[in-house]
């Protein structure tokens, strides 16, 4: 077993599954990763309890740009998530606004895809093709980097070269452990920051 992956399900065992991201309403999730950028979870879900009953595509599409950044101004950075947002609504209507109709879209053609929006980076594309278009995807965010970097199991310092070296770990496994390990990386550097710093049972 790679010593990446023996970490990544060691992580799992101890944190548990966190379930991120599964909320029915799936335009709910993908607003959300809009929002969290830059801010914290609590600020986004103020932001998304003022939108509440109004996260629909067409609500959104239809919403004036002001009363947008209104609503997701506890969010930070109100008046470019809120054309980011109207962004991401334009491009999902151009699809027809229906997931099923990315099935048959390969990944690396929706991630540019998804790259060509205003405001989605490379971070974000990867949570939505994991989160909402369920697709093996390994999120090399600077948790990620950081930790894979400490235990010497990777020199990687982009997240380009991080997602490189890891993506072929994730091309077939089930897609709830690609969700997971994603969750824990991040719970774990959390924790790691607040000053639980032994992390020698990872590599036993």
């Amino acid at each position: 077993m790679s010593p990446k992956i023996s970490v990544f399900n060691k992580l799992l065992a101890h944190y548990g599954k966190q379930y991120w991201w599964n909320n029915p309403n799936r335009i709910t999730d993908w607003v959300s990763m809009i929002l969290i950028q830059q801010t914290t979870q609590e600020n986004t879900e103020k932001a998304l309890a003022n939108l509440e009953g109004k996260l629909t595509v067409e609500a959104l599409h239809t919403m004036e740009l002001a009363t947008l950044q209104e609503y997701i101004r506890p969010a930070g950075f109100y008046k470019q998530k809120s054309t980011y947002i109207k962004a991401l609504i334009a491009w999902y209507r151009s699809h027809g606004a229906s997931l099923e109709k990315f099935k048959a879209i390969p990944t690396d053609e929706l991630r540019r895809e998804l790259l060509s929006i205003k405001g989605v980076g490379e971070e974000t594309a990867d949570a939505m093709l994991l989160y909402i278009f369920k697709r093996n995807v390994f999120i090399a965010d600077q948790y990620a980097i950081r930790l894979l970097n400490r235990l010497n199991l990777s020199s990687a310092q982009t997240y380009k070269a991080l997602r490189e070296e890891c993506m072929p770990l994730v091309a077939d496994i089930p897609l709830e452990t690609c969700q997971e390990w994603h969750a824990v990386i991040d719970m774990h550097g959390k924790a790691y920051r607040k000053g639980d710093t032994d992390e020698s049972w990872l590599l036993e």
